[in-house]
């Protein structure tokens, strides 16, 4: 694994050893953010369920003014900051040791990020919390793109009951990226 683009761009990134964290690979990671170009540079980045920390380190590599990690996992949360000091990025990153949900309530005084990058684990329920708290949350505004990495099974019907909506979706042989915005209101 590696960052693909950017100041950054060849170093190799380290990832913790196991199945706790399911690492975004290269291709795919290269395809988002082939898609994202425009939107990186300048941006507030929050990276959700982080695990390396590869994505969010990829957006600074390429421009993002500012990134925050959250991951739970005390091994995977010692790995994105050893990532972001090899990468000579972290003066521009904060690594929160949370859960998301509790990361999200603990940000809730700062202004909206731009990009919001979620992969939680598949097939319990997580995004649903997630989206759920940033329904209540000025975190996610009518410009925030969040994109959701999921399993090519998942469904995205619940998330309008959310006041969220599916816009995009770019599937990959095991799972998707899924971008959601929030639902505009209708006068």
């Amino acid at each position: 694994m590696r960052v693909i683009a950017g100041t950054a761009r060849s170093l190799p990134l380290k990832c913790i050893e196991g199945l706790e964290t399911r690492p975004t690979t290269d291709r795919i990671k290269e395809t988002l953010f082939n898609m994202l170009q425009q939107d990186i540079p300048g941006c507030r980045f929050l990276d959700l369920f982080a695990g390396s920390g590869a994505i969010g380190i990829e957006a600074l590599s390429r421009g993002a003014g500012e990134a925050v990690f959250v991951e739970n996992h005390r091994k995977a949360y010692a790995c994105i900051r050893e990532n972001l000091r090899f990468t000579r990025l972290a003066d521009r990153s904060r690594v929160l040791l949370s859960d998301a949900v509790s990361a999200l309530c603990r940000l809730e005084r700062e202004p909206a990020f731009d990009i919001i990058f979620m992969d939680p684990p598949y097939d319990q329920g997580l995004e649903q919390q997630v989206i759920h708290a940033l329904a209540h949350s000025a975190l996610a505004d009518s410009h925030t793109t969040i994109i959701l990495e999921t399993s090519k099974k998942s469904e995205d019907a619940w998330m309008e009951a959310y006041g969220f909506t599916p816009w995009k979706v770019k599937s990959y042989k095991t799972n998707r990226h899924v971008f959601i915005r929030r639902t505009e209101e209708k006068d």
